[in-house]
């Protein structure tokens, strides 16, 4: 069972010490792995750091104001590999499902989820703080500082940092960020409770973050205007009822040096299916197992080719709404209340009691929006030279965590070990999650974060055998 620690309790142990930094879901599946494995309790500590009352859901499933829904069915969300259905059997045990189990479950109840199966796992030390520096001491050893002044010896650090606020759009010194009606971080604690009924709000971005702000919005009653802008002008793609898997073509895809050469295979099989009457969704879905390897066959001139070109439209086509959203979105458009522009935001400026956006429409003049609120939707920080937390200042500084040229995260081995400039792996520093998207770009989704935590539990427990 897990148990919460004072700064008392963080003494040094002659047994190996390995610390999370991170009680998300990527955090919480390491550490439910880690306790599977056969005698680690007899070899090893299990230290979890993360501030959050309850750990285990993290910022993406805590209950909110709102019930958001999951952007994906329950078959695919479950803890463990080996037991697919795992989570849907637990959702159909909850007394939300006495009426039926939902297609698309509510994100806080899977947090739920996520925070059992961590109280459940044996042997698991929390510590209610936040890490803000993990130095390497002369003896091999890091030690994990915490914001209360405690400190934990570890042979193993393991950041499971998760995903940071937005950037600023633009002007990332501008007036508008201290705005008291700009929006930095929409998944902040009561982000949208100061915005009236009848306001109007810009939001700058429209993928799933931007569509869950206006659920919550229409949630609340709001009835105003509402502008998104997003460089592609797409609302993400609705999920479509479960088919048939597409075969795999991997073998046409294996070692493909350029996107164009990829993108012309997809295309290929997309006409077949078409042709067949068959939906595109597994077409693309069937890429999901490869994407790791297709990326990693590409040299850093194709990667970054395909952010410019094709990363937006992939965002649109594979990260998909429930149909739920997508029919409020879709409704509320009709109806007048919600426009989606196609452009870019050149500019935020404070305006009387809101905000003046300009936008560079696409194929159009610039224009200006009078918004009385601006929510910033445009996704995650994931640029690890710009993270200013002081554990990522703090490692950075001294050597031991590499940004990626690219701006997607942190530089590592297959098996997450953070890499140094030379190229050579950092002593006791692992990572997963978001922060992995430069070595395996898929790098955000349950099954993925999943399949890292399990690999990376048997990896950190093959290293205490040897």
């Amino acid at each position: 069972m897990l148990a919460n620690l004072s700064p008392a309790c963080a003494t040094p142990s002659p047994r190996t010490v390995i610390t999370i930094v991170g009680g998300g879901f990527a955090g919480t599946a390491l550490a439910v792995h880690l306790a599977q494995q056969p005698g680690l309790r007899a070899r090893a500590e299990v230290h979890l750091v993360e501030p959050r009352a309850v750990p285990g859901p993290g910022l993406a499933y805590a209950p909110g104001s709102h019930p958001h829904l999951l952007n994906v069915r329950p078959g695919v969300l479950s803890l463990y590999p080996a037991e697919p259905a795992h989570f849907a059997k637990w959702l159909a045990q909850q007394p939300e499902a006495a009426s039926g189990v939902p297609e698309f479950a509510p994100r806080a109840l899977y947090g739920r989820y996520l925070a059992q199966a961590l109280a459940t796992a044996e042997g698991i030390q929390v510590h209610a703080d936040v890490a803000v520096a993990a130095p390497l001491q002369p003896h091999g050893r890091r030690t994990v500082q915490l914001a209360s002044g405690a400190a934990i010896e570890s042979d193993y650090v393991v950041l499971a940092l998760g995903n940071f606020p937005p950037p600023p759009p633009v002007e990332p010194s501008g007036a508008y960020l201290t705005h008291p009606h700009y929006h930095a971080n929409p998944w902040g604690p009561h982000a949208l409770a100061g915005i009236a009924p009848a306001a109007s709000v810009l939001l700058v971005g429209a993928g799933l973050t931007a569509v869950d702000v206006l659920m919550a919005l229409h949630g609340q009653g709001h009835r105003g205007p509402v502008v998104a802008v997003a460089r592609h002008g797409r609302w993400p793609a609705a999920h479509a009822p479960v088919a048939a898997p597409y075969p795999s073509y991997y073998t046409e895809l294996a070692g493909c040096p350029t996107v164009g050469g990829v993108v012309a295979v997809f295309k290929r099989h997309l006409r077949r299916a078409t042709a067949q009457g068959q939906d595109w969704r597994p077409v693309l879905d069937a890429l999901r197992p490869d994407l790791g390897r297709i990326w990693a066959a590409w040299p850093l001139v194709e990667q970054a080719r395909f952010l410019r070109h094709v990363a937006a439209l992939w965002g649109v086509a594979r990260h998909r709404s429930p149909p739920h959203n997508a029919a409020t979105v879709a409704a509320l458009t009709a109806q007048g209340q919600v426009q989606l522009v196609a452009g870019r935001v050149q500019a935020i400026a404070p305006s009387g009691p809101g905000l003046r956006v300009a936008v560079q429409r696409r194929g159009a003049a610039t224009c200006a929006y009078q918004a009385d609120h601006v929510v910033c939707c445009t996704g995650p920080l994931l640029d690890y030279q710009r993270i200013a937390a002081p554990l990522v200042q703090q490692l950075r500084a001294a050597g031991h965590l590499t940004p990626d040229p690219l701006g997607l995260g942190i530089v590592t081995d297959v098996h997450g070990a953070l890499l140094a400039t030379d190229g050579h792996p950092v002593p006791g520093l692992f990572t997963l999650g978001p922060s992995r998207r430069p070595n395996a770009f898929e790098s955000t989704a349950v099954p993925e974060l999943r399949q890292q935590a399990v690999a990376l539990a048997a990896e950190l427990a093959a290293r205490l055998k040897g």
